[in-house]
């Protein structure tokens, strides 16, 4: 039998087992382990069982360089999900988006992003629910039905409000198994904060540094309540002219540092889901690795250094005489105006950055685009824009 008929005999085994995938578009967890242990049941019965080891390793290599685009990378998954011996080879397989530009497991959504382009996903805006939907962009429309990543619920408060994200659309609230962070906004919407609900590699140090000090960006040591790890302040700017100047707003990464800009440079990198966090994560136990609280040790010998921290700021409108409004170039990809708009660049000191690091723009009535790259990842990127949905009282 050759290696092109295996790949396909196996391939259509996943496509009996489960027509609809597995993997990040929302579903129960329940279902995620009931398809989980139905695909391992066939598979015991099957004729991969007992496939010999290099035989194995070289039909998923195949399988994950053919398949890398959704909705067929979910094969990919799913072989990750079969049993202990082909979560670990998928796991040395399956490079994180930093390197391969692509997200595959929910743990991607945690890590930076592709160095040098741009991953482009787009946010659907439901104002009566006051919900948000994070989808991976599969063409350039951006009204397609992409791939789900991530759902975030607005949730008002006397004294501030909160952005609820969850990887499941359906169950988006801080009690749930699948959340994982949190955007809170001051009264009047000028300054916001991003919680992670986990540390990652750089979490433990922004639990140790949720306040800064203006201007110096050093860590300095606070109170941070269990659950709650810092990720980034971001502040807007007063703006004088109203609703008809742009606005101005810069975020602090708290776990990033400046460094990570720097040529061979390195971003902190989640790589899993702790378990005893949320228990429903041991029904995808494809996320474990024994690296994690190794990662996190290694960060506690770093939290007596103080450390400059990345910032970024928004790309400054140039005026257009002809249209008479401010403009930036969003290279297609935002098509209406809106002050909501925007262009993240790494800020040095008095010098910022060329490449864009986040954009985020208006291109229909409810619909968004959002594209980001490294250092951030899609969760840091996600929570950047649900900032610019907030009202400003004091800005507008």
């Amino acid at each position: 039998m050759s290696f092109k008929s295996i790949i396909q005999d196996m391939k259509g085994e996943f496509g009996s087992i489960s027509r609809k995938g597995f993997g990040l578009r929302s579903r129960s967890l329940k279902l995620v382990e009931d398809e989980s242990m139905s695909i391992v049941d066939a598979l015991k019965q099957s004729c991969w069982a007992n496939m010999p080891p290099e035989l194995l390793r070289d039909v998923l290599m195949r399988i994950e360089a053919s398949e890398c685009t959704w909705p067929p990378r979910k094969n990919v998954v799913s072989c990750a999900g079969v049993c202990r011996n082909w979560r670990e080879i998928m796991k040395e397989i399956v490079k994180n988006p930093e390197l391969s530009g692509k997200l595959t497991f929910p743990i991607s959504l945690k890590q930076p992003g592709s160095r040098g382009s741009l991953i482009q996903c787009y946010i659907k805006r439901n104002q009566s629910a006051q919900t948000y939907h994070l989808y991976l962009s599969l063409n350039q429309a951006s009204n397609d039905d992409g791939k789900f990543l991530l759902a975030a619920k607005k949730c008002r408060r006397a004294t501030c409000t909160d952005y609820i994200i969850s990887l499941n659309p359906e169950d988006v609230s801080k009690g749930s198994s699948t959340y994982i962070g949190k955007l809170r906004s001051n009264f009047l919407g000028t300054k916001f904060t991003i919680y992670d609900a986990q540390p990652s590699n750089g979490g433990v140090l922004a639990t140790k540094c949720r306040s800064f000090r203006p201007g110096s960006m050093k860590r300095v040591s606070p109170r941070v309540p269990v659950g709650n790890y810092l990720v980034s302040h971001i502040s807007y700017e007063l703006n004088v002219l109203g609703s008809r100047g742009p606005r101005r707003m810069q975020c602090v990464m708290n776990a990033i540092p400046a460094s990570a800009m720097e040529p061979g440079g390195v971003a902190p990198t989640q790589t899993e889901f702790l378990v005893n966090k949320t228990d429903s994560f041991s029904s995808l136990p494809f996320f474990r690795s024994k690296s994690a609280r190794m990662g996190m040790d290694s960060c506690e010998s770093s939290l007596h250094s103080e450390t400059m921290l990345l910032m970024l700021k928004n790309k400054a409108p140039r005026w257009h005489e002809q249209l008479q409004c401010w403009c930036l170039n969003f290279n297609g990809r935002v098509t209406v105006a809106s002050v909501k708009n925007f262009q993240l660049v790494a800020c040095s000191g008095e010098e910022n950055g060329e490449d864009v690091i986040v954009q985020f723009g208006k291109v229909g009535k409810d619909a968004f685009t959002m594209d980001y790259q490294y250092p951030i990842s899609a969760f840091q990127a996600f929570a950047i824009c649900l900032s610019s949905f907030d009202t400003k009282i004091a800005c507008e």
